[in-house]
């Protein structure tokens, strides 16, 4: 049904930023400029759906070479996101107004499950408006918790940020005269561990007793007198603790210990004044927020390579005829880390969570087996060159050319 289109290709970006999602967009635009048979114009939305619906387009092919390659080590989102991601029937019609007055035969949306959702819902709209559109949908997302592939681009550098802050914190702390110093760090992910369980890799080889010393996942419920009793055992044992929990921890009975995010619930304050109450020890917090997913430094060269891997996988995908596919990342069975790309209809991903694995969870519960290691080390490995300027690193900026509109629509405004 698709082979033989022959028009505009479209790019989005939805959900949460990482620091590799602009290596995806770096090598979906790259592809695509190799493809001028049956793409006409690689075009960009500005600010996800919203843009898309407000005819707010660039014409990436303008951007300079320079630009393109520096976008492998820049964070965030260039296009920018949406806001509102209500993604409602109307604002699915008006997008595929703006699809048709434009040509786009092609639309890639990178993202976390919210990507997935707009490319399904604008597939639908398409096959309702008879319309021939090929939508694919490349996962980008540091809490690696979508189900169907391996992991997510954006999980490896983001892994191997908290990694190297941990074994840095660590060397501050233990050049401290301080006893009993407490060190707790905060990981964001209310549903899945994966993004806590990363920081086990600042340990070094064979050093069981480097930092982070406890490791609190959301699969485990969460048990404060036992919480109390693991920090106590290791300050007699090693003078300090660190321990990570994350933000979604939950007690015996599923509840958040901290409340909802919208109620400003923070586990880390809340086990902060615990601590303080129960041992009167020396507590310091780290929440890293933006910080855990921006930091260009420490951009894992296969992470970075991967994601422009599934950008490129996309392109050729939808110019095969293939469309409503999700890019999915498959690892060899071999002793050598591999990774192949491969492709799996976003309906069979839906919106089912991939929990971190009970197995990989140790009994105490606050440690996890050598299996966690050797699935997320190999995903860690490599560093990107970046560029520096007056001292700074340097990162890209797109020049955003936009593209004439072709409909006088009213605009929408974000709630």
């Amino acid at each position: 049904m698709f082979q033989d289109l022959c028009g505009n290709l479209l790019i989005l970006q939805c959900g949460q930023s990482t620091a590799v999602a602009n290596a995806c967009l770096a090598g979906a635009i790259s592809e695509a400029l190799n493809h001028e048979d049956h793409v006409e114009d690689v075009l960009g939305a500005l600010g996800g759906l919203q843009g898309l619906m407000n005819e707010d387009i660039i014409d990436l092919a303008a951007e300079s070479q320079q630009t393109i390659r520096a976008l492998s080590t820049t964070p965030g989102m260039a296009l920018g996101i949406s806001i509102d991601h209500a993604n409602r029937p109307q604002d699915l019609e008006k997008a595929l107004q703006v699809i048709q007055a434009h040509n786009i035969r092609y639309i890639l949306v990178i993202g976390d499950s919210e990507a997935l959702d707009l490319a399904a819902k604008l597939s639908e709209q398409a096959e309702a408006m008879s319309y021939s559109l090929a939508t694919m949908a490349i996962p980008v997302t540091t809490d690696n918790s979508l189900p169907t592939t391996d992991h997510c681009p954006g999980y490896g550098s983001m892994a191997k940020n908290y990694a190297s802050l941990l074994r840095e914190v660590t060397c501050d702390v233990e050049s401290l005269a301080r006893q009993n110093q407490v060190v707790l760090v905060e990981v964001a992910g209310r549903t899945a561990g994966w993004a806590t369980a990363s920081t086990v890799l600042a340990r070094r080889r064979n050093q069981p007793e480097d930092a982070p010393h406890l490791v609190y996942l959301p699969e485990v419920h969460f048990a404060p007198e036992k919480f109390v009793e693991d920090i106590r055992r290791v300050l007699e044992k090693q003078g300090w603790c660190m321990a990570v929990v994350s933000e979604g921890l939950v007690d015996t009975n599923g509840n958040y210990i901290a409340g909802q995010p919208a109620e400003g619930g923070s586990v880390s304050d809340l086990l902060n004044r615990h601590l303080r109450e129960q041992l009167g020890v020396q507590v310091d917090c780290i929440r890293l927020g933006f910080a855990q997913r921006s930091a260009s430094r420490s951009i894992s060269l296969t992470d970075s390579q991967e994601a422009a891997q599934a950008g490129q996988a996309a392109v050729r995908a939808a110019l095969e005829g293939k469309t409503a596919r999700m890019v999915t990342l498959t690892r060899a069975e071999s002793d050598h880390y591999a990774c192949d790309m491969g492709l799996v209809p976003i309906a069979e991903v839906g919106a089912a969570v991939k929990a971190f694995p009970p197995s990989w969870i140790n009994e105490d519960g606050s440690s996890l087996s050598f299996q966690f290691c050797k699935y997320a080390t190999p995903l860690i490995q490599g560093e990107v060159e970046s560029a520096f300027e007056q001292g700074t690193v340097r990162l890209a900026r797109l020049d955003k050319r936009r593209v004439a509109k072709k409909l006088a629509l009213q605009p929408v405004v974000q709630a």
